[in-house]
């Protein structure tokens, strides 16, 4: 094989794995849900909630969000509030005890265990039927219940999750590729909810089956790792687009790398711990959606390698593949530039995509390498 015709394998091998990886799939699983949709028996639904609200010193943003919480119109009698704090060490379980006439409970973990650990303890305590978790600086609209709730008159829904969106109150460019970035991901998580059962959910606002709910090790992401216990149990994940919440995005793409970093090595963890999961004769197309939307998505800093040596090496022998090499490094100064001014505190709305596009890939490169070498998270910072 001569060096040409290697290069230009690889060139159209990259090629074709990226554009199914962010085109092709998304596609794929649309269509499929639109040509045979899963529906949802949605009915007259009323059980116990229990609402737990993981927090990690969150002083500055608890009050305001038990005071969203208290907003939410449900009846009182069966409703439960819960912050279950991960050894805290700031005023927030105080601020915490001071709502407790009004009906706030509070559970401290203590040792610093982490989210999922301190998930798992504070569901043992949880009186409701179905459990919500909520972030600390989520907030919820009155009626969010309403929607969520009558999913679960179906039999076959273990978790329904609600749709985040985000608010970028500074106008900072790593806040509008954040925005950009998840109405791509709701569009997925629509059609694959339809089509199959959600992957994954936002950890902002999901709710699961309390019978259902399996404790999970504690360096899972159990956002991630929650729709796999379920599924395992034949109980779907659906998309609830109408339960919305709201939530502030990173002002500093330093901040935001350090997120995607923890919750991709997160999910590497998980996906390796369930490997039988990515077979579609045991799964079906489950292991089609796992294997297309996190599998080959982390590997892409791996084809964006390849695909631009290939280009390099093939610009001696065409003007095609010397056009899109400039168009690579062209797309990749883009990306460079909108990080340095973002350093200078001037905001470029239109290099967000170029700008979150690295950033994402270069945090599944760094968690893929912390992955490897047995690095393991089970506390989190909230980077806010």
């Amino acid at each position: 094989m001569t060096l040409y015709s290697l290069a230009t394998a690889i060139f159209w091998f990259s090629a074709l794995i990226l554009v199914y990886t962010y085109v092709g799939y998304p596609l794929m699983v649309f269509a499929i849900s639109k040509m045979r949709p899963r529906t949802v028996s949605k009915g007259e639904f009323e059980p116990d909630v229990t609402i737990i609200i993981t927090a990690y010193n969150e002083e500055k943003d608890i009050q305001a969000k038990l005071e969203n919480t208290l907003a939410i119109q449900y009846p009182g009698d069966k409703l439960q509030i819960m912050v279950a704090s991960d050894g805290s060490t700031d005023r927030t379980d105080q601020i915490v005890k001071e709502f407790a006439e009004r009906g706030i409970e509070l559970f401290r973990q203590e040792g610093r265990v982490g989210k999922t650990f301190t998930q798992n303890k504070a569901v043992e305590r949880a009186r409701g039927e179905i459990i919500l978790f909520s972030d600390a600086t989520t907030m919820y609209q009155p009626d969010v219940l309403e929607p969520v709730l009558p999913n679960f008159a179906d039999s076959s829904v273990g978790c329904v999750a609600g749709r985040l969106v985000y608010v970028n109150e500074g106008e900072a460019t790593v806040g509008k590729g954040t925005q950009s970035y998840w109405g791509y991901e709701t569009f997925i998580k629509a059609s694959e909810s339809a089509a199959c059962s959600l992957i994954g959910v936002s950890g902002c606002l999901y709710a699961v089956r309390r019978s259902a709910y399996i404790p999970m090790y504690p360096e899972a992401c159990s956002d991630f790792l929650i729709c796999t216990v379920l599924y395992r149990q034949s109980l779907r994940s659906v998309f609830e687009p109408a339960a919305i919440c709201t939530e502030v995005t990173n002002s500093e793409s330093g901040k935001e790398f350090q997120m995607r970093v923890r919750v991709i090595s997160q999910t590497l963890t998980d996906l390796s711990r369930n490997l039988d999961m990515l077979n579609p004769f045991k799964s079906g197309f489950y292991a089609v959606q796992l294997i297309s939307h996190k599998i080959l998505r982390y590997a892409v800093p791996l084809f964006l390698v390849t695909l631009f040596a290939a280009s390099a090496v093939l610009t001696a022998f065409s003007n095609f593949y010397a056009l899109i090499l400039a168009a690579q490094i062209a797309f990749y100064l883009f990306a460079a530039i909108a990080l340095i001014f973002e350093r200078l505190d001037i905001r470029l709305g239109l290099l967000s995509a170029p700008m979150y596009f690295v950033l994402a890939n270069l945090s599944s490169l760094a968690a893929f390498f912390q992955f490897v070498k047995g690095e393991r998270y089970a506390r989190w910072e909230p980077n806010r």
